[in-house]
C-alpha cells in the first residue's frame, strides 16, 4: 500500500494528536488539535485549515463514519486521500472512547406510532423518548391523551362515552382533533353503534373487496359469463 506524503507526515507525528486525557467541566467536549494534519507546503496547509473545522463540526454533530466524512470532504473540494481521514477519525475515537454519540432524533412517524400504540407495547427506551417529547410539547401531550382515550373507547366498546370524549376534545385548543370530531358528528349515531356493538359490516366489505379483485383479474381476459361463475364460486369459498 502506498501512502501519500501527507499521510506519512501525519503518521510520523503522533504528538500532534495528543488531546487532554480528561475533559474539563467547562468544556465537556474539548476541541480537536489544531495541528492534526501535519503536512508541508502552502496547498496542504490551506487544505487542512479549510477542512478541519468542518470535520470537527460533523464529529460534534454525531457523524463518526470515516467513509461518509471522506465523501463529504471530497464534495467540498478536498483532493487528498482517504487514509489521512481514517487516521484522524480513529484518533478521535481513541480520544473519546466513552463519549455517547448523539443519536438521531425520532421521526414524525416514530412519534405517531408511539402515541397510537398501547403503552405496554413500547420498550423502555421508546417510552422514555415519548415522555421527553410530550414534556417539551404542550400541544402534543393532551392530543396524545385524547388519542389513547379514543383507543380505549374502541377496544372496550364504550361508544356511549363518545359524547363526553368529544366534549373534552373540543375544550382543548387542538384544531386537528376538532376536524376529526366534526366528521364524527356528521353520522354520530352510526359511530356510536359501531363503537358499542359487536356487529359490523366487515364481512360485507370483505366480499366487496373480493369481487373487485376478481374484476381486476378478469378485465380484458374473459367475458361476463366466466366472471359470473368466479364470483359465485368465490361466494361459496371455492375460488
Amino acid at each position: 500500500m502506498t501512502f501519500s506524503p501527507r499521510a506519512r507526515a501525519c503518521a510520523a507525528s503522533p504528538g500532534n494528536w495528543a488531546w487532554p486525557a480528561t475533559p474539563s467541566a467547562a468544556s465537556p467536549r474539548p476541541p480537536p488539535p489544531t495541528n492534526c494534519w501535519s503536512a508541508s507546503g502552502p496547498a496542504a496547509r490551506a487544505s487542512s485549515t479549510r477542512n478541519k473545522p468542518y470535520l470537527h463540526q460533523r464529529w460534534n454533530d454525531g457523524c463518526t463514519n470515516a467513509a461518509r466524512l471522506f465523501a463529504e470532504l471530497r464534495d467540498r473540494g478536498y483532493t487528498g486521500g482517504s487514509t489521512i481521514v481514517r487516521k484522524y477519525i480513529r484518533r478521535l475515537r481513541e480520544a473519546f472512547p466513552h463519549d455517547d454519540v448523539p443519536r438521531k432524533p425520532p421521526s414524525v412517524r416514530d412519534v405517531t406510532s408511539w402515541i397510537t400504540r398501547h403503552p405496554d407495547s413500547l420498550n423502555a427506551d421508546q417510552a422514555q423518548q415519548l415522555k421527553d417529547i410530550l414534556a417539551r410539547c404542550p400541544e402534543l401531550d393532551p392530543a396524545a391523551g385524547h388519542v389513547r382515550a379514543f383507543a380505549e373507547l374502541m377496544n372496550n366498546r364504550q361508544g356511549r362515552q363518545l359524547h363526553s370524549w368529544i366534549a373534552r376534545v373540543q375544550a382543548d385548543d387542538l384544531p386537528a382533533l376538532h376536524t376529526f370530531t366534526t366528521g364524527l358528528g356528521h353520522d354520530l349515531d352510526a359511530v356510536v353503534a359501531g363503537l358499542s356493538m359487536r356487529y359490523s359490516s366487515s364481512p360485507v366489505e370483505g366480499h366487496n373487496n373480493k369481487i373487485k379483485m376478481l374484476k381486476r383479474q378478469m378485465f380484458g381476459r374473459a367475458n361476463f359469463d366466466l366472471l359470473r361463475k368466479r364470483v359465485l364460486l368465490a361466494a361459496r369459498g371455492r375460488s
